[in-house]
């Protein structure tokens, strides 16, 4: 299962989300992230919640012309799908 879940990222045109992933694979979002985190960890994908520390949040509106807040205080904020990808190969 774990090579399925490795080919199924590889072939996909894009990054995938974590509830996407489990629904095409029909496993489990919670047994799946541990074999996610097992490709991670071998260097083969790339989690944005590992990458950045935490999945992105982004300004729904820009609505706040150059006074916002930042996401801890802005009301417009929305915390993006946790997004798994192919890792890039390191730079020489």
């Amino acid at each position: 299962m774990l090579w399925k879940v490795l080919h199924a990222v590889e072939e996909a045109n894009a990054p995938l989300d974590l509830n996407e992933l489990s629904r095409r694979l029909d496993v489990d979002r919670s047994v799946l992230d541990g074999m996610i985190q097992f490709w991670v960890r071998k260097g083969r994908l790339a989690d944005d919640a590992t990458v950045a520390g935490q999945a992105a949040v982004v300004c729904a509106t820009h609505g706040c012309r150059g006074s916002c807040p930042g996401p801890q205080g802005c009301p417009f904020t929305m915390k993006m799908p946790r997004m798994i990808s192919v890792s890039s190969p390191a730079p020489d």
